[in-house]
């Protein structure tokens, strides 16, 4: 179980996201215009922003899920593939808005799952159950109990992932996105629903995975959450990061308290054009003839 951590500043040692120019256009209309980001070894960055303000939709981008339509991201300064799998393999790892849990697993297989990336044993490896795929499905499972272990599940590795509390859930999502032993944890929401006592064992757990050596990019809705949790914030609004700096830096920026209480400011898009966006994503989604399009994504922050 994640004991009470102290919110120490991440350890320096270069950059480990680097996103530049990220834009992510469906068919005439922009999602996201042109954001650069980076997160460094060790800290946990937020990325907040009022609903259909292009959150979730940089997250597909970083994560091979969408191929941006300009711009490049960077993990640890090699160009990222566009294939998620490619992604994972790379050193990141994500969570999703609505839980992605096989359900009718138990919570260690779905951990299991998680280590696919990391096991290189081929076909005839598992036909045959040789030594060496006896070893690695040992060395697996005795990982996937050390994070069941560190994120307090252990005593139900043998439950199925349905039957367990929507805060538990989340918990069983995270730790099968560390055990692809991502450098870079993105998390989408990871409080939504929660109660407040699952709300600050979350954020315990996120302190606790920053002590691991990981990095953290965070997007959520609760600002008590993240401005308690991120070295630093930036704030996206209808596509385009708005500022980005520390959480009193953020929270003292008139732009945006207007963000979020709907007060319009000069040179933003009206809401129309958020409602086009959002459309357009959903129908290029659905168009799976066309080479262009996005990978479906089940989001529903666009």
């Amino acid at each position: 179980m994640v004991s009470e951590t102290v919110p120490a500043k991440g350890p320096g040692g270069g950059t480990v996201l680097d996103a530049r120019g990220v834009t992510m256009r469906f068919g005439g209309l922009t999602a996201v215009r042109n954001v650069d980001l980076t997160v460094d070894h060790g800290e946990i960055v937020g990325l907040i922003g009022p609903n259909g303000a292009g959150k979730t939709t940089f997250f597909n981008c970083m994560t091979g899920l969408y191929i941006p339509t300009e711009g490049t991201v960077r993990y640890k300064g090699t160009v990222l593939p566009h294939r998620s799998h490619r992604v994972t393999e790379a050193g990141i790892a994500r969570t999703f808005q609505n839980i992605r849990l096989f359900a009718n697993m138990t919570v260690l297989e779905n951990v299991l799952v998680g280590r696919h990336t990391r096991t290189h044993e081929g076909l005839w490896s598992a036909l045959l159950r040789n030594p060496g795929f006896k070893r690695a499905e040992r060395e697996s499972e005795a990982r996937a109990m050390e994070l069941l272990e560190f994120t307090g599940l252990a005593a139900k590795r043998d439950h199925l992932a349905r039957n367990l509390p929507y805060g538990e859930q989340r918990k069983l999502e995270i730790a099968r996105a560390l055990a692809s032993e991502p450098g870079l944890l993105l998390l989408d929401e990871p409080t939504a629903g929660m109660n407040p006592q699952e709300t600050r064992a979350t954020r315990e757990l996120v302190f606790a995975i920053r002590e691991q050596g990981i990095s953290v990019l965070v997007i959520e809705h609760d600002m008590r959450f993240i401005f308690g949790l991120c070295d630093r914030v930036a704030v996206l609004v209808q596509g385009e990061k708005l500022v980005e700096g520390t959480p009193e830096v953020v929270q003292s920026d008139e732009r945006v308290v207007a963000a979020y209480l709907g007060t319009p400011y000069e040179g933003v898009p009206e809401d129309e054009a958020v409602e086009e966006v959002a459309a357009a994503e959903d129908a290029v989604a659905k168009n799976t003839g066309s080479t262009s399009a996005p990978k479906k994504s089940k989001e529903g922050d666009a």
